[in-house]
């Protein structure tokens, strides 16, 4: 193991223990979100209520030193931002809007929560479809474009959001929305030991008091440069390529994985292999990142089936590299 891989490791299990120390979640699952995040993609967590998808958002951010904040293109830029979604937001509410003010006859752009190092966006799917539209770009290219005017976003940028899976007014993400998540998690209902866990740490009122930052945004910027350089052998390459490819083709699939979610997948396959400590990726690793990574961008015929199902058949199918 090289000295940078050793120190990304370091600081990574740190960063997993702090996090660790005020919320119960399982070890894969964590390792996967920090995964996203290093390899500089977004994550959605579809779930039921009160089940910590808002306390592990927190105690993400929370990890992070970001210090006094930055301006990017004379903005003001807040460490962590959270928009709680309601269906009559409108996207001047999400991104910002201009202003004329008459007593100065300008201009003036009051920026939105979208400005942030990261941003927790909570029940998404309660925003109409056109305020939903107003994370497209954002999420893609890291900037926004405001009557003419672009506007870059910070480096770090990270959104998670969450998604209820019942309720009313509900107005489900399309697919181009999905696509740019990187990840579709659950956090599922915990063990009985773990809830017995979660009630005595949370069931005080100082349970967050020690917590605190442990890294620097610094640390985090140098993991993200880490994952070019984590070997993908070309085997591997090819097997991500042909697993996607099988989705189109596998029956009952409406709408399968588009070339986008193999840039993804790959990104997302190098950037695990780092939060572990290894400088290459296995088929392993390609064939237990396909489901958070897959999921959330096929779509069936058959509504009683699963994407993960779907998926477990193609891994069957596609022969893994040896």
């Amino acid at each position: 193991m090289n000295q940078y891989l050793a120190a990304a490791k370091g600081g990574i299990d740190r960063l997993i223990e702090n996090i660790k120390s005020v919320i119960v979640v399982q070890h894969q699952t964590l390792e996967t979100i920090l995964a996203s995040k290093i390899a500089g993609g977004h994550v959605i967590l579809a779930d039921a209520h009160g089940v910590g998808k808002t306390s592990l958002a927190r105690a993400l951010s929370g990890s992070i030193n970001w210090g006094a904040g930055q301006i990017v293109d004379g903005v003001r830029i807040e460490a962590f931002q959270r928009i709680q979604c309601t269906v009559d937001l409108l996207p001047q509410d999400i991104l910002g809007f201009n202003r004329f003010e008459m007593q100065n006859n300008t201009t003036v752009f009051h920026s939105g929560p979208v400005f942030a190092n990261f941003l927790l966006c909570d029940e998404i799917n309660l925003l109409t479809p056109k305020t939903q539209g107003s994370f497209l770009q954002v999420m893609e290219e890291q900037k926004i474009t405001i009557e003419g005017k672009t506007y870059h976003l910070p480096d770090p940028f990270f959104i998670i959001a969450t998604m209820n899976l019942k309720g009313s007014h509900l107005f489900p993400l399309p697919a181009p929305q999905l696509d740019r998540f990187m990840v579709q998690l659950s956090l599922g209902y915990p063990s009985e030991e773990d809830e017995i866990e979660i009630l005595n740490k949370h069931g005080k009122d100082d349970s967050w008091k020690e917590f605190k930052p442990v890294i620097e945004p610094g640390e985090l910027l140098a993991w993200q440069k880490l994952v070019d350089g984590t070997h993908l052998h070309p085997e591997i390459a090819s097997y991500i390529v042909r697993i996607v490819r099988q989705t189109r083709k596998h029956p009952g699939v409406i709408t399968g994985a588009s070339p986008r979610s193999g840039i993804k997948l790959s990104r997302l396959t190098r950037a695990l292999a780092l939060v572990r400590g290894m400088d290459y990726v296995t088929p392993d690793m390609v064939k237990e990142m396909c489901y958070p990574a897959l999921s959330h961008r096929i779509e069936l015929e058959d509504p009683s089936r699963t994407p993960s199902s779907v998926i477990a058949e193609v891994l069957k199918e596609v022969p893994a590299p040896g």
